[in-house]
């Protein structure tokens, strides 16, 4: 069971959206729109947005680059996560985890059997954390993506989600690095 804590603070969360297309431009990336429409609705901050091809080495540059910045504290990326030769955005994802979040995976398919039946079987979406960043590999599709907040994200990005969530585990994601 989840719930909001309304006597909890929210915290801003800074997110960054990175659209994977061989076509898409900003004019026209609806499943990019999605997401910062909703991130910014919720009360989060839109740290940073792009667009890059299917490139795996492009995509794991850019997602380097970005978990490098202190200004993001998430990630996620729409597109590329498909079974065909040019859907790389799962492998650059794991180039880039230091540690895989197995279940996020898990729970998107649970969301997208509800709406889309065993067609869920061809997404790959997956979920990881780098240099204390979270990132997110999400389907191409504005439906993919409004699933994933909506019935996800929105949630565990949320301060006041209880019994648990991301946010208020942030401080701690890249403890290991630190000095004892």
């Amino acid at each position: 069971m989840s719930r909001i804590d309304e006597t909890r603070e929210f915290i801003r969360v800074r997110i960054a959206i990175l659209t994977v297309s061989d076509t898409r431009g900003l004019s026209d990336d609806r499943s990019g729109d999605t997401l910062v429409q909703r991130l910014t609705e919720a009360g989060h901050v839109l740290a940073a947005r792009d667009i890059v091809t299917d490139d795996r080495d492009l995509i794991s540059a850019k997602l380097r680059d970005w978990c490098a910045n202190d200004g993001i504290d998430v990630i996620l990326s729409t597109g590329g996560t498909g079974l065909t030769g040019r859907d790389v955005t799962v492998e650059a994802h794991r180039d880039v985890y230091e540690k895989e979040i197995e279940a996020f995976g898990t729970v998107f398919t649970h969301v997208s059997m509800a709406k889309i039946g065993t067609s869920a079987v061809q997404s790959r979406a997956c979920g990881g954390v780098s240099q204390g960043t979270y990132l997110f590999a999400l389907p191409g599709s504005p439906g993919a993506c409004r699933d994933a907040w909506d019935e996800i994200l929105g949630f565990q990005l949320d301060f006041r989600h209880r019994p648990c969530n991301f946010v208020e585990i942030m401080p701690r994601l890249d403890e290991h690095l630190r000095r004892k």
